[in-house]
């Protein structure tokens, strides 16, 4: 029997800095968000991170926390709950930090009679802390507690047709009969070593502008490439103007460099030079 397992990033159970603690805490020590030897990833997220980080992230949650739970919890049930409407497979949900778990979401198919699974990450691009985690861990999980199971997950899907119209009418929706100056896209920063590490050729990531448009095998792990694209086929997808439109990279892990533009902010400084 055949069944689906979407799988989001999660979130603390509450707002309380303790649950923001315990979620943290999971997160960066996982080695490949904070990809470095245990004893240094420690030294930093136990001796430093976790003792300064949780009050400060749990007043950013309050800001966001809606009345139902987390934001990102609650809509990705909504989404599993619309995707069990349109098949006869049993699609559970899990999340790779916090709850549910993702050995959770395996058990829940695996107690419906589920002997192979698409897994699919929730993530349109590929990267170490995101899929690549996910797939890591799942694999394991098979290995320890469902023996007998088949998992087999889908590729990235950033350059796939149907998400690009999906993200366009997002996007549309905003922009229909209303005036604006500048479409800023903005995406999650990875570190640079994160990107060489993932280029399967050891050779074609440079980071130096032009690798991203230089086809590659390297470009089906490649974030930083798959990130540019997306933005591309949105700019063709709507028609837009290439003038008006750039993109940005934000959430940089103290001082780990990250590959440029970053932050937002050098983008719209950019555009106020321009003005």
């Amino acid at each position: 029997m055949k069944g689906v397992l979407l799988v989001n990033l999660g979130s603390p159970k509450s707002t309380d800095p303790k649950d923001v603690k315990n979620y943290l805490g999971e997160f960066l020590m996982d080695e490949r968000v904070i990809d470095l030897p245990l004893f240094f990833r420690s030294f930093l997220v136990k001796g430093i991170i976790l003792n300064t980080r949780p009050k400060k992230s749990a007043a950013a949650y309050k800001k966001i926390w809606w009345d139902e739970g987390s934001p990102l919890i609650v809509l990705s049930e909504r989404l599993q709950k619309k995707v069990q409407t349109k098949t006869e497979l049993p699609v559970a949900l899990a999340m790779r930090y916090g709850n549910p778990s993702l050995k959770s979401g395996l058990q829940e198919l695996h107690d419906k009679g589920v002997t192979e699974v698409l897994l699919i990450p929730l993530y349109p691009q590929f990267a170490m802390a995101t899929t690549e985690t996910i797939l890591v861990l799942a694999e394991e999980l098979r290995s320890d507690f469902f023996p007998t199971m088949k998992i087999k997950s889908i590729p990235a899907f950033y350059n796939k047709p149907e998400y690009i119209k999906a993200l366009s009418n997002s996007i549309s929706a905003y922009l229909k009969d209303k005036d604006y100056d500048h479409l800023l896209f903005s995406y999650h920063g990875v570190p640079e070593r994160h990107i060489r590490k993932s280029d399967i050729t050891k050779s074609h990531c440079k980071i130096d502008g032009s690798c991203c448009n230089t086809p590659s095998k390297a470009h089906e792990y490649c974030y930083r490439h798959q990130c540019y694209q997306t933005t591309k086929n949105v700019i063709k997808e709507l028609n837009l103007n290439e003038s008006t439109v750039s993109t940005s990279f934000q959430s940089r892990l103290g001082v780990d460099p990250c590959y440029s533009p970053t932050p937002i902010e050098r983008s719209l400084r950019r555009q106020k030079k321009k003005e």
